[in-house]
């Protein structure tokens, strides 16, 4: 009796770590298939923005004795890391609700934990393969390397993180591509634009130097950026606390929504 349900407990966990393997495998393949739209074409994306402004600006500015155009790669590649970490997850959980294929994921054996997870860790995976391929493309031709490798990682999993969980939210508020956009026009790409990716804040003038401060992606730009060269607009360990803090709150959320079934259980 004793073995009988001993193996009826280890074929359930057996079951749940299936699904969850079976979730993460899934959301990042749905990815890998569609490579060079998921991929290739905003790593290109970047590169032109590169491009474009080392022509323009490349000679003309510089941030403490930095070139500009090395300056604006790593803002280039966390812009990319974190508009390509939030549509990952928004973009599936949209999808699976139109379609009705959500349905697969609520009669199967998974927690809310590990559905989070699976999104998250696909969303990071996701955000951190496009940033590497625009550092990787860039190297070609202006080679910059990281002052600091573990202020890079550790600033590329938490913007991620970030961007994965907002992701979520907006994937089970919103019922459709339209509503979706709505997260993506007015608050992931002016949050990105407006956060230092082609500037320095000390270069705004005071009033806007003050807004920029409230914006969470400011900090994940300069932490990272600290990274490469040892330089940031504020200390990277106020950046690590602020985007932890920031990660923690939305991380919850997405757990709450994603635990009582919103807009998906019903």
């Amino acid at each position: 009796m004793k073995n009988t349900q001993f193996e009826a407990v280890r074929e359930i966990i057996d079951s749940k770590k299936s699904g969850f393997i079976t979730l993460m495998y899934k959301e990042l393949l749905r990815f890998y298939k569609v490579f060079f739209q998921t991929v290739a074409a905003p790593v290109t994306t970047a590169i032109l923005y590169l491009l474009v402004f080392s022509q323009v600006l490349g000679e003309k500015i510089a941030y403490d004795t930095i070139p500009y155009t090395n300056f604006i790669i790593p803002g280039l590649m966390m812009m990319s890391m974190l508009q390509n970490a939030f549509s990952n997850p928004s973009s599936s959980l949209v999808q699976s609700r139109m379609t009705g294929s959500i349905i697969f994921m609520l009669m199967s054996p998974i927690s809310p934990m590990e559905t989070f997870f699976a999104y998250i860790i696909a969303a990071i995976s996701r955000g951190l393969l496009v940033g590497v391929s625009v550092w990787i493309v860039s190297l070609i031709m202006f080679p910059i390397f990281p002052s600091n490798i573990l202020w890079v990682i550790t600033f590329s999993i938490i913007a991620c993180g970030i961007m994965g969980s907002l992701g979520i939210i907006a994937g089970l508020y919103s019922e459709k591509y339209d509503q979706l956009s709505v997260f993506q026009n007015f608050l992931i790409v002016p949050s990105t634009f407006l956060s230092g990716v082609f500037y320095s804040i000390h270069n705004l003038p005071k009033f806007w130097q003050q807004i920029s401060l409230y914006n969470p992606v400011f900090y994940v730009i300069d932490g990272f950026r600290f990274g490469f060269f040892d330089r940031s607009d504020v200390s990277p360990w106020q950046s690590l606390i602020i985007t932890t803090s920031v990660l923690f709150m939305l991380a919850s959320y997405a757990l709450y929504l994603l635990s009582i079934g919103y807009k998906i259980r019903n």
